[in-house]
Parts: C-alpha cells; sequence; structure tokens
C-alpha cells in the first residue's frame, strides 16, 4: 500500500478538523461536499473506510505519535502469548562475542 507523506496527512487533518469546527456538516452544499472530499482523501490516504479510523491511523503516521497507542494493531499481535521465562536467558560464555 502506498504511504501518504505526513505533511499531505497533516493537511488533510486540519482541513478536516476546520471543516468539523465551522459546522460544515450543517452548512451550504459546497461546505458539506468539501467536507466528504476531504473525508474520502482521507480514508485512501490511510487505507481506511471510516473517516474515524482515517483519523486515528493520520495521526498514528505523524512524527510524534505516542508509542502506546496501539489502536491499530491487529488483534493477533495483541493476542500473542507473552514468551516465557525460560525462554529468555542471558547468551552461555562461550556464545558472546568480542567488541574487538
Amino acid at each position: 500500500m502506498l504511504m501518504a507523506h505526513p505533511a499531505v496527512l497533516e493537511d488533510l487533518i486540519a482541513q478536516y478538523e476546520a471543516l468539523t469546527l465551522l459546522g460544515a456538516e450543517e452548512s451550504t452544499p459546497q461546505a458539506r461536499q468539501r467536507l466528504a472530499d476531504i473525508s474520502y482523501t482521507l480514508c485512501v490516504a490511510t487505507g481506511t473506510r471510516d473517516v474515524d479510523m482515517a483519523l486515528i491511523a493520520a495521526r498514528h503516521r505523524l512524527s510524534g505519535a505516542r508509542p502506546e497507542d496501539d489502536s491499530l494493531l491487529q488483534t493477533s499481535v495483541l493476542q500473542a502469548p507473552a514468551p516465557q521465562a525460560s525462554t529468555l536467558r542471558a547468551p552461555a560464555p562461550a556464545e558472546r562475542t568480542s567488541a574487538v
């Protein structure tokens, strides 16, 4: 999948937020169409079908996205079993490499 440039995503988010803040949904037909166009473009740019998911995905791709925001991880990743303590071990002395 092609990835939109972060600057494009930032601009789309800013336009979407400005239009919703100004109440474009209840405004003129031109404002409603512009909001629909921005919503569609956000969905295409993020590979989603819902504008709310598109906003989450776009914000997640921007630099400075919080690493604890795992809303886009697949459930299979979230449900992966934790490694057992027996598999977490330090390398034996023979396995260590020298830094020479």
